[in-house]
């Protein structure tokens, strides 16, 4: 069975299984495009299109369905002659694209810029005949997925059209709309090319098409785009999956006996609810299987129960039946409806037991809420006619969309400008339209946007300024305060001098959590700079394309190679300062300067590789150092680096934690017994006890690697000392 027919079979399959329709964009486009004569067969897809387009907008008049009959006519006129690679007339895509589009609930101006998506590109109609034709607005949207030409571009065509798209979806999300349904139906088609041209597009589908459809809510292209891109690049394992999915719907049904015992449950309970089985696709089950460590999958895990309602209070009422009738596992609860994610979803998530201890996940939503989960920016319709409605009831300025003054401005700062917080303008977006315009060429450019697209998950972090200046600022979840600094200050980030995280003292490279609080100890002098191991802690483009700008135009002296983090890096309570460790290591790259990272602080026999930064030199870290799968996984190289025989003139640094019960002289006894194992103190910082425990960290300097296991054993001989254990770098989130 291919993998076209093997991802159909498993939909007609869900659908035999659940009550509620999902939608099915797949079956939607053959029924319209498939069928004998050609030519036969496409004015009646035209009136297929308006027909779903009528159903989802009964309010489409006439002149709706006369511009979509217009757009069509000139496309199918101009396409004409034009085949694709399966032979089929090329009229065929911007057609499908369409009917994707229309099925997802998009409104006329998007279907009208769909079915003319391709004209501009590859026939000899112009812009100015589209914006004669059908106005300003379309010809935008057309504009913005119009690929550069390869001719003008050369390699750089590809990333600098994302770049163009992303640009214009900052003015109107639609743009990627479309580009997000192109994509699908190009994907779909991908059989007719050679192997590595499938994998080629799968792989960019994978790093740039996916996250984006995520991010904008689309679940309905993203779900279908994830299969197809899985069975391209993993057949084996898709096809592992696949029959999984097949066992299980030969097996009795679970999920069916609960969903009937909670719709007799909400029926007692008075609450009008739909209630039906919503599988798990393929890529879902699979990282559900690899979640579980590769073992076999129960009944139940297959798929989860969707209940729909109509108001946001019935949600909260479905949620008390079901954790009174049933056992809930108060692990898997997650309200998303008090706290919707960045892509729009809101959701109640929770999991029950039946009486025969029989778990089952419920999802419960509103309709309006389902509508966005599937469809998800493209179900807001419109978004400049949200905006006008908006300052309409506001009072306030007309929209650009309309006004003549071009496309709304961008951005949170312009939101606030504007009156409004825009849903079709999220904070990633704005972030990223930032960064962007500092990417200095197409590869640094096209690298930093699938590094941010990676970051699937972002956080709110607290700011403070001092006195009463504070907000709130959104950033990836992993971010540093380097990171944030940059976020917060700009190019003025690098004069950021220490941290205080939740109200203590803080090293830059500290990776922020949801919730924390943060104040950012800033520099005034002119001759503040970041310091080069700041690209270790940054994980955002902006950050890390401000670094690099400002360590290029600035080049440092040789020896200076001490963080601008120091004042940070020495809270509570500093010793005597040592000199720096001179190279201790070196690596396989002639010349190469080497510097040992301080986030782990490897020390011989540590296994260790190195990372090139700039101006050539390479940072050692511990191979099992957060850091260095965090640079594997964006795709850094690493670099074989070695130990010199003999010790340096400045001896080894590391980085040693106590653990004890709080008393008085504890800090007094443990430098104490450091100084007599001949050990060098470089700082040491001490936490505020809790729960009459306390935790202190030291950084020294040790005579020889032999040292370190000593010092270790005489500091653990300190009375109320349980524990000394070498530093391990906060691990970050990666996306799988």
């Amino acid at each position: 069975m291919s993998a076209d027919n093997a991802v159909d079979a498993e939909r007609a399959a869900d659908d035999r299984r659940r009550g509620l329709r999902r939608i099915d964009l797949r079956r939607l486009g053959r029924a319209a495009l498939l069928g004998p004569g050609a030519r036969d067969r496409l004015p009646g897809a035209i009136e297929h299109l308006i027909k779903v387009h009528r159903a989802r907008h009964p309010q489409a008049g006439p002149e709706a369905v006369e511009t979509l009959r217009r757009a069509y006519v000139l496309a199918e006129s101009s396409h004409r002659g034009q085949t694709r690679k399966s032979g089929e007339p090329f009229i065929t895509h911007p057609l499908a694209v369409t009917l994707i589009l229309a099925e997802l609930g998009a409104e006329t101006t998007t279907l009208t810029a769909s079915l003319l998506h391709d004209t501009v590109e590859d026939t000899d109609v112009t812009l100015d005949q589209v914006r004669k034709e059908f106005g300003a607005e379309v010809t935008y949207l057309v504009d913005g997925v119009t690929k550069l030409e390869k001719v003008d571009h050369g390699a750089a065509a590809e990333p600098e059209t994302f770049r163009k798209m992303l640009v214009a979806t900052g003015s109107d999300v639609r743009v990627m709309s479309i580009k997000l349904a192109d994509r699908l139906h190009n994907v779909r088609t991908l059989g007719v090319m050679r192997p590595d041209k499938q994998a080629r597009i799968a792989k960019v589908t994978r790093d740039v098409l996916i996250p984006l459809a995520e991010r904008l809510g689309v679940q309905a292209l993203k779900t279908e785009l994830e299969d197809r891109v899985f069975a391209i690049l993993h057949p084996a394992e898709y096809a592992r999956t696949q029959a999984m999915i097949a066992a299980n719907a030969q097996r009795p049904d679970l999920l069916a006996t609960i969903a009937e015992d909670l719709r007799k449950v909400l029926r007692d309970a008075d609450i009008p609810a739909e209630v039906a089985i919503r599988p798990r696709h393929a890529v879902s089950v699979h990282r559900l299987l690899l979640k579980r460590g590769g073992t076999e999958l129960g009944g139940g895990d297959f798929g989860r129960l969707l209940v729909l309602v109509g108001e946001d209070a019935d949600c909260y009422a479905v949620l008390g039946e079901l954790h009174t009738c049933f056992t809930p596992v108060i692990a898997e609860f997650k309200d998303f409806i008090a706290a919707p994610k960045f892509n729009l979803y809101q959701s109640l998530h929770t999991a029950v037991a039946d009486a025969q201890g029989r778990i089952a996940e419920v999802l419960v939503r509103t309709r309006q809420m389902h509508r966005v989960a599937e469809a998800g920016v493209i179900a807001l319709g419109d978004p400049h006619a949200a905006a006008e409605h908006l300052h309409s009831a506001a009072g306030g300025v007309p929209s650009p969309a309309t006004s003549g003054a071009g496309r709304a401005p961008t951005g949170s700062a312009a939101a606030e400008a504007w009156g409004r917080v825009d849903p079709t303008q999220p904070g990633w977006l704005a972030r990223l339209l930032e960064w962007q315009r500092d990417a200095p060429d197409p590869d640094t450019f096209w690298t930093a946007l699938r590094d941010d697209l990676a970051q699937d998950r972002e956080i709110t972090v607290f700011t403070a300024e001092g006195g009463d200046a504070s907000g709130t600022i959104r950033l990836p979840a992993g971010a540093s305060c380097v990171d944030a600094a940059y976020a917060v200050h700009g190019e003025g980030g690098r004069r950021c001098i220490g941290v205080r995280v939740n109200g203590r003292l803080a090293p830059l490279g500290t990776r922020l959590r949801d919730g924390d609080s943060l104040q950012l100890l800033l520099d005034d002098a002119a001759a503040s700079r970041p310091a080069a191991d700041w690209l270790e802690h940054a994980t955002t483009p902006a950050a890390r394309i401000a670094i690099t700008r400002w360590l290029a135009q600035h080049p440092a002296p040789a020896d200076d190679d001490q963080p601008a983090t120091a004042p940070a890096a020495r809270p509570t309570r500093a010793a005597s300062t040592a000199p720096a460790a001179q190279p201790a290591a070196v690596a396989d790259l002639p010349g190469a300067t080497v510097r040992l990272a301080r986030c782990c602080t490897p020390v011989p026999p540590d296994a260790v590789t190195g990372f090139v930064i700039r101006g050539g030199a390479v940072t050692v870290h511990r191979v099992e150092c957060p850091s260095t799968a965090r640079m594997t996984a964006t795709g850094r190289t690493s670099v074989p680096v070695g130990w010199r025989d003999g010790t340096p003139a400045g001896g080894y640094r590391a980085t040693v934690l106590a653990e004890a019960l709080s008393r008085p002289r504890l800090l007094a006894d443990l430098t104490e017994v450091i100084a007599t194992e001949g050990v060098g103190i470089v700082s040491a910082a001490v936490e505020p006890p809790q729960e009459h425990r306390v935790r202190h960290t030291y950084t020294v300097e040790l005579p020889d690697p032999q040292a370190l296991a000593g010092l270790m054993r005489a500091m653990r001989a300190v009375p109320g000392v349980y524990d000394v254990y070498r530093a391990k770098p906060a691990v970050t989130a990666t996306r799988s």
